[in-house]
């Protein structure tokens, strides 16, 4: 499980403004191994954690690129899952290194193989000189993938975007007062997401959530209600904060580890 949380701005009114500000854990088994956020490699245009699970090797959870292009997935609450499905995770790095479809096409194209998968929910991203595009698909909600609507602010965790978990208002709440705040410094809104990210407060009861977990046991659903996650086998694993202006740095912050790639769109 995991949980996102992003505003999305792509021409904002002042240019000291952000166009995208994007803050997010990623939640696995701790005993799951993982490499922490750094290039591909001698590839270094593509910044990203990587998945080493047997089988699922390279996989990722959150990416971005230097050409602009950003990523993130995560996994759609339900029982019953298909344990010989693909790989949700490397629907990130297959978007990264794509050069001929763009973030709505390239969804396009993951639609039409949705049932290949258990269930997710991918964003895409791309950030050009004259033109920003985000886009959103849940291969367990609508049918084809939407484009989102600029200087929107929106949650996602493990059901549909945006849908009413208590975990996903609680923190979006949180998300929306730090990133209005244009006092903040570059490195004390970075710090202010991390406070948005590191709350532990259960939110519980959440019929809505509880109803689309009945497949989980009590004990995972109160730890799961918690926007970060901590239970002794499963829990919150790395958080990622990154604010993106035109022609400017992006951190992408992976605990304990903090690297800031420059974006050229």
């Amino acid at each position: 499980m995991c949980i996102i949380f992003f505003k999305f701005d792509p021409r904002p009114a002042s240019k000291n403004a952000y166009r995208l500000i994007l803050a997010a854990n990623r939640d696995e088994f701790y005993s799951r191994p993982s490499k922490a956020a750094d290039f591909w490699g001698s590839n270094t245009e593509i910044l990203s954690g990587l998945d080493l699970e047997c089988g699922k090797e390279g996989g990722s959870w959150l990416g971005i690129s230097k050409r602009g292009k950003l990523a993130a997935i995560t996994n759609y609450m339900e029982g019953g899952l298909n344990p010989d499905a693909q790989g949700r995770g490397f629907l990130v790095p297959n978007y990264l290194m794509e050069k001929d479809l763009d973030s709505y096409s390239y969804l396009k194209k993951v639609s039409a193989e949705s049932h290949l998968y258990n269930g997710f929910n991918l964003l895409t991203a791309e950030f050009k000189a004259k033109q920003d595009f985000m886009c959103y698909y849940g291969n367990r909600g609508r049918p084809e993938p939407i484009h989102l609507k600029p200087a929107g602010i929106y949650g996602l965790s493990n059901s549909l975007l945006d849908s009413p978990w208590r975990k996903v208002l609680q923190g979006k709440s949180h998300f929306s007062r730090v990133v209005s705040d244009q006092s903040l410094s570059c490195d004390g809104l970075v710090q202010e997401l991390l406070n948005v990210l590191n709350n532990e407060e259960l939110n519980t009861p959440d019929p809505i959530q509880e109803s689309q977990g009945n497949a989980y046991s009590k004990p995972q659903l109160q730890a799961q209600s918690a926007v970060f996650v901590r239970s002794p086998h499963y829990g919150t694993r790395s958080v990622s904060s990154s604010p993106a202006k035109s022609l400017c740095s992006l951190p992408c912050l992976s605990s304990p580890e903090r690297t800031r790639v420059h974006i050229n769109p």
